[in-house]
């Protein structure tokens, strides 16, 4: 299923697939206290699927990607400057049954 676009899923593989994004220093903190290698963010971004898309986000529009690494559901949230085709990882975690249905896609009521 395709959202309507504000990060341009492309443009975001392009620049992740050249090297053209940065890790935000506390998605780099959460990795290691989560245990999630930045290898899988990588795959995520790559392979995932785009499931919310935050246009209006300032300074630049992001969006949330769901990927699996083996059995592991993984959350990967990345703003993207389609100015520069500059993309910035943001948070990566593992969403859990509380706050997500078991699509790991569609939040719960809070």
């Amino acid at each position: 299923m395709d959202l309507p676009s504000s990060v341009d899923l492309q443009k975001l593989r392009e620049a992740v697939s050249s090297g053209r994004f940065e890790w935000r220093k506390h998605v780099l903190q959460r990795l290691a206290s989560r245990g999630i290698p930045q290898s899988h963010v990588v795959d995520v971004l790559m392979k995932g699927e785009k499931i919310r898309d935050y246009s209006d986000d300032k300074p630049f529009p992001s969006a949330v990607f769901l990927g699996w690494i083996d059995t592991r559901p993984i959350h990967v949230v990345v703003a993207f400057d389609p100015k520069s085709n500059w993309g910035y990882i943001i948070s990566a975690y593992e969403p859990d049954l509380e706050h997500f249905k078991p699509d790991f896609k569609t939040r719960r009521p809070s």
